[in-house]
This record gives C-alpha cells, sequence and structure tokens, in this order.
C-alpha cells in the first residue's frame, strides 16, 4: 500500500511564481496520490498581479493565502514565519519546497528545519558574493538549511560544496524559469498588442531596446537613478525605448522628481506588464538592459543581448554561455556595449545544458522518488 506523501510548495513574489508553475505541473501529472498543498505568502499580491501571473501561468488558487502584504525585509520575515507555522502544524508535510531566494523562501525554509521538517530548494547554489544584497544573504542561508537541492548550473554544485553543503544531497536538474519560457512562448504577446498606437515609433525605427529597473542599488539613489534616466534619454537618439516601470522605480522618479529625463519622442514608458506581454517585449526586442536575476536568464534562453546594470551576478552562466554582459552603472560602458551592439548584433551565446525545457519534470522524478 502506498503511503500518501504531502508536500507544501511555498509561492511569495513575482519571481517565484514562474519557477513554481512548472513544477507544480509536473508534481500533478506524475504523483496522483501525493498531497500537494500551495501556500502563498502574499509576500507580493494585488488582483492585477494575480491576473498577470497567476491566471497566464495556470498556477492553481493557492490553499493558503498568508495575506503578509509589504514591509520591511525583518519585519516581513518575521512575519512571514508566524505565519506560516501554524500553517506547517495542520498540515504536518513530509517536506516543505520553497524556490528563489526571497524573503519568503528563507522564512518558510527557517520555519520548516526548526519543526524537522525537510527543506527542498529549487534554484540552489546561484551566488553573486555580494552579501550587501538581501538576496544572496537568502540564498545563502536556505541552502543551508535544506536537505535536497536543486541546482540550474554545474558551478551552482562547486558554490554548494565550497559552503560545506554534501554532494549528495545536491541535483543538477536545469532550469525551470525556462520551463516556463518555452511552455509559454508561443501564447507571448506581440508587442504591437501591448503597445497600441504607439508601436508606430518602433515599425517606423525597425528595433527597439527593452528596459527594466527595480534594485534599490539603481533606483534608491537619486544621482544614480537620474545618471540611467539621462543615459535612457540619450539612448532613445539611437534606438526607440520600450520601459515598463516597476512600482518602486515610478515611486522615487517621482518623489526625486525625475519625470522629465523620461520625455522623449521614442521612450515609451509603460505600467508594470504580464508574463506574456515581458516575454513578447523580451523576444521581440534588438537588445535588453536590466537589473534583474530572472531576465538575464531568459535573454540569454531566446537568444537576445542583454546588459546588466549591475557590478555582480548570480547567474555568472549567463555571460560565459550566454548572451549577458555585465556594465554596471558605469555609462561609458553602457554607451559602448550598446552601440557595438546596434552595430554588430552583440553576443550570440548557446543555451546552456538541460535549459531545454525539462527541469521540472526532472525535479518531479528526482522529489517523489527521494520522499
Amino acid at each position: 500500500m502506498t503511503v500518501t506523501k504531502t508536500l507544501i510548495c511555498v509561492v511569495g513574489a513575482r519571481p517565484n511564481f514562474m519557477k513554481i508553475a512548472p513544477i507544480v505541473r509536473a508534481l500533478k501529472a506524475k504523483a496522483t496520490k501525493l498531497n500537494l498543498v500551495l501556500i502563498h505568502t502574499g509576500q507580493h499580491y494585488d488582483q492585477t498581479m494575480k491576473a498577470q501571473f497567476f491566471d497566464q501561468l495556470g498556477i492553481p488558487e493557492p490553499d493558503k493565502d498568508l495575506e503578509v502584504g509589504a514591509g520591511s525585509l525583518s519585519v516581513q520575515t518575521a512575519e512571514i514565519m508566524k505565519r506560516f507555522e501554524p500553517e506547517v502544524d495542520y498540515y504536518k508535510p513530509d517536506a516543505v519546497l520553497v524556490v528563489g531566494d526571497v524573503n519568503s523562501t528563507i522564512a518558510c525554509a527557517l520555519v520548516s528545519a526548526q519543526k524537522k521538517i525537510r527543506v527542498v530548494h529549487v534554484e540552489a547554489g546561484l551566488r553573486s558574493r555580494d552579501r550587501t544584497m538581501p538576496e544572496e544573504i537568502n540564498r545563502v542561508l536556505t541552502d543551508q538549511l535544506s536537505d535536497r537541492l536543486y541546482t540550474t548550473e554545474k558551478l551552482a554544485e562547486d558554490n554548494l560544496a565550497a559552503e560545506g553543503v554534501c554532494r549528495d544531497k545536491v541535483v543538477f536538474a536545469g532550469n525551470v524559469m525556462i520551463d516556463t519560457l518555452r511552455y509559454n512562448l508561443a501564447q507571448a504577446k506581440h508587442p504591437s498588442e501591448l503597445l497600441a498606437d504607439n508601436y508606430s515609433i518602433i515599425e517606423k525605427a525597425g528595433h527597439y531596446s527593452l528596459w527594466t529597473l527595480h534594485r534599490p542599488s539603481n533606483v534608491d539613489n537619486p544621482e544614480i537613478l537620474q545618471k540611467l534616466l539621462t543615459f535612457i534619454k540619450e539612448a532613445a537618439d539611437k534606438i526607440p525605448v520600450v520601459f515598463p516601470v516597476h512600482p518602486r522605480t515610478q515611486k522615487n522618479i517621482q518623489k526625486f522628481k525625475l519625470s522629465s529625463f523620461l520625455e522623449h519622442p521614442q521612450i515609451i514608458t509603460l505600467s508594470p506588464v504580464g508574463y506574456l506581454e515581458m516575454l513578447g517585449l523580451m523576444n521581440n526586442a534588438r537588445l535588453v538592459l536590466t537589473d534583474s536575476g530572472g531576465i538575464q536568464e531568459e535573454t540569454t534562453a531566446l537568444g537576445i543581448p542583454c546588459l546588466t546594470l549591475r557590478e555582480n551576478t548570480e547567474r555568472p552562466i549567463t555571460i560565459s554561455e550566454g548572451t549577458n554582459t555585465i556594465v554596471g552603472s558605469d555609462i561609458t560602458l553602457i554607451r559602448k556595449e550598446l552601440d557595438q551592439i546596434l552595430q554588430t548584433g552583440g553576443k550570440a551565446g548557446r543555451v546552456p545544458t538541460l535549459w531545454d525545457g525539462h527541469a521540472a519534470e526532472r525535479i518531479a522524478d528526482d522529489l517523489l522518488a527521494w520522499l
């Protein structure tokens, strides 16, 4: 007689949603007797976001929404722990699966480990070596607490071994973000659907650049933000700019009175867009400039040149094998690399090993056997 196992899967913030969708789909397909519980911490949640991510990606309604909401890093992490603990007591899971590196990841891993519940971490072993990033702290601590660790690239296993994580716990499975990309690429929204009348700007030029900015190091400092916005305006003289503006960035643009830096006939600003819209924007762009970790991976998978507006990356494979180049906030370097891409097309790159759209299936097979 097969004993039914209970697995809690945790989702908390936008970067998690693209990672959890293929895992839930694969587990449901392979394990009809698994009691799979989906808990949404509510770290990022609103009705618009639900339509843009949960509905588009086919993520089922969570069994529980903890409705944590916003707060400082410490307050939010503590509140997630406080609200997650009763759920662990209620469901008595055999394991808790967390993804990525957001506050929900470390908070739920910590509660589980303290209660001697096995922790599974998907996207383990990524390291930027920058401890000023809250995500780096979350990554390191979650990996130390985890009993099963699924990695996206070979170098991640070396990172874990260097930190004393037993190699027997680590499985190279591939990148679930790319599972979601490949699964949804045919349904991606063409920019003409999203940009409406502004699409004529792109049609006339024949191409465009896509920008995203949200990291505190770029948008919380008025001097750095002004410097980057100034360059966006300069870049728009050469190639149309499509700029979905993150809420944090929009708030600071208004706070620092920088709205005039986005006034240009070839700058198209947008409110935050859904996954299928963003996928379409990336797939049709000439190049992408971003400070997002996930977009570095997605552009590599799509073969689109990417300039990363950070001093480091926890995804070095996107540089060594993919289409990514680190430029930080050095305007001279950004200008040089942008001009190079416009002249030559930029790095061609290749898709890394096991970024093939089947990572979640490998995780499901191993996880079910391990449980």
